[in-house]
């Protein structure tokens, strides 16, 4: 088990994280190009066994003072060996990930994982704002 960050290793296993996130509450219905291009525009992280993707993150980032942790998965048959904790150990180590004001992430489920990491709950969500479309990807089809 390893895990890359080169992009054309993580691009190579394109179908395998498309068939995962597009049936995901995050992203249901994402087509294959979007996800392409947004491995392409983020630092993108994989986890390889056997030479099969089995987990897969990426983060957006200005590498200064913002990043935004996005699309985390580990494959079914892989769970709970604990690769989700190698994959957040690594990411939290990586050297552009450094000294930023502020990392962020959304997630309905998976708050006991982030907690050890440091992530809180915003507890004041009033400067946030946003524009959200949930349902973009199922629209577009």
């Amino acid at each position: 088990m390893n895990i890359t960050e080169n992009k054309t290793v993580i691009l190579q296993h394109l179908n395998t994280i498309h068939n995962f996130l597009s049936k995901t509450y995050w992203c249901e219905g994402i087509p294959k190009e979007l996800i392409q291009k947004a491995i392409e525009n983020s630092l993108s992280f994989a986890i390889i066994k056997d030479e099969q993707l089995v987990g897969f993150a990426r983060v957006i980032t200005d590498k200064a003072t913002f990043a935004y942790l996005a699309d985390v998965f580990v494959v079914d048959s892989h769970r709970g060996q604990g690769l989700s904790v190698k994959l957040m150990d690594y990411i939290q180590a990586h050297s552009d990930l450094q000294g930023l004001r502020r990392f962020m992430l959304a997630t309905r489920d998976a708050h006991g994982l982030y907690e050890k990491y440091n992530f809180t709950p915003v507890v004041d969500a009033k400067p946030f704002m946003q524009i959200n479309v949930p349902d973009i990807y199922m629209k577009a089809g």
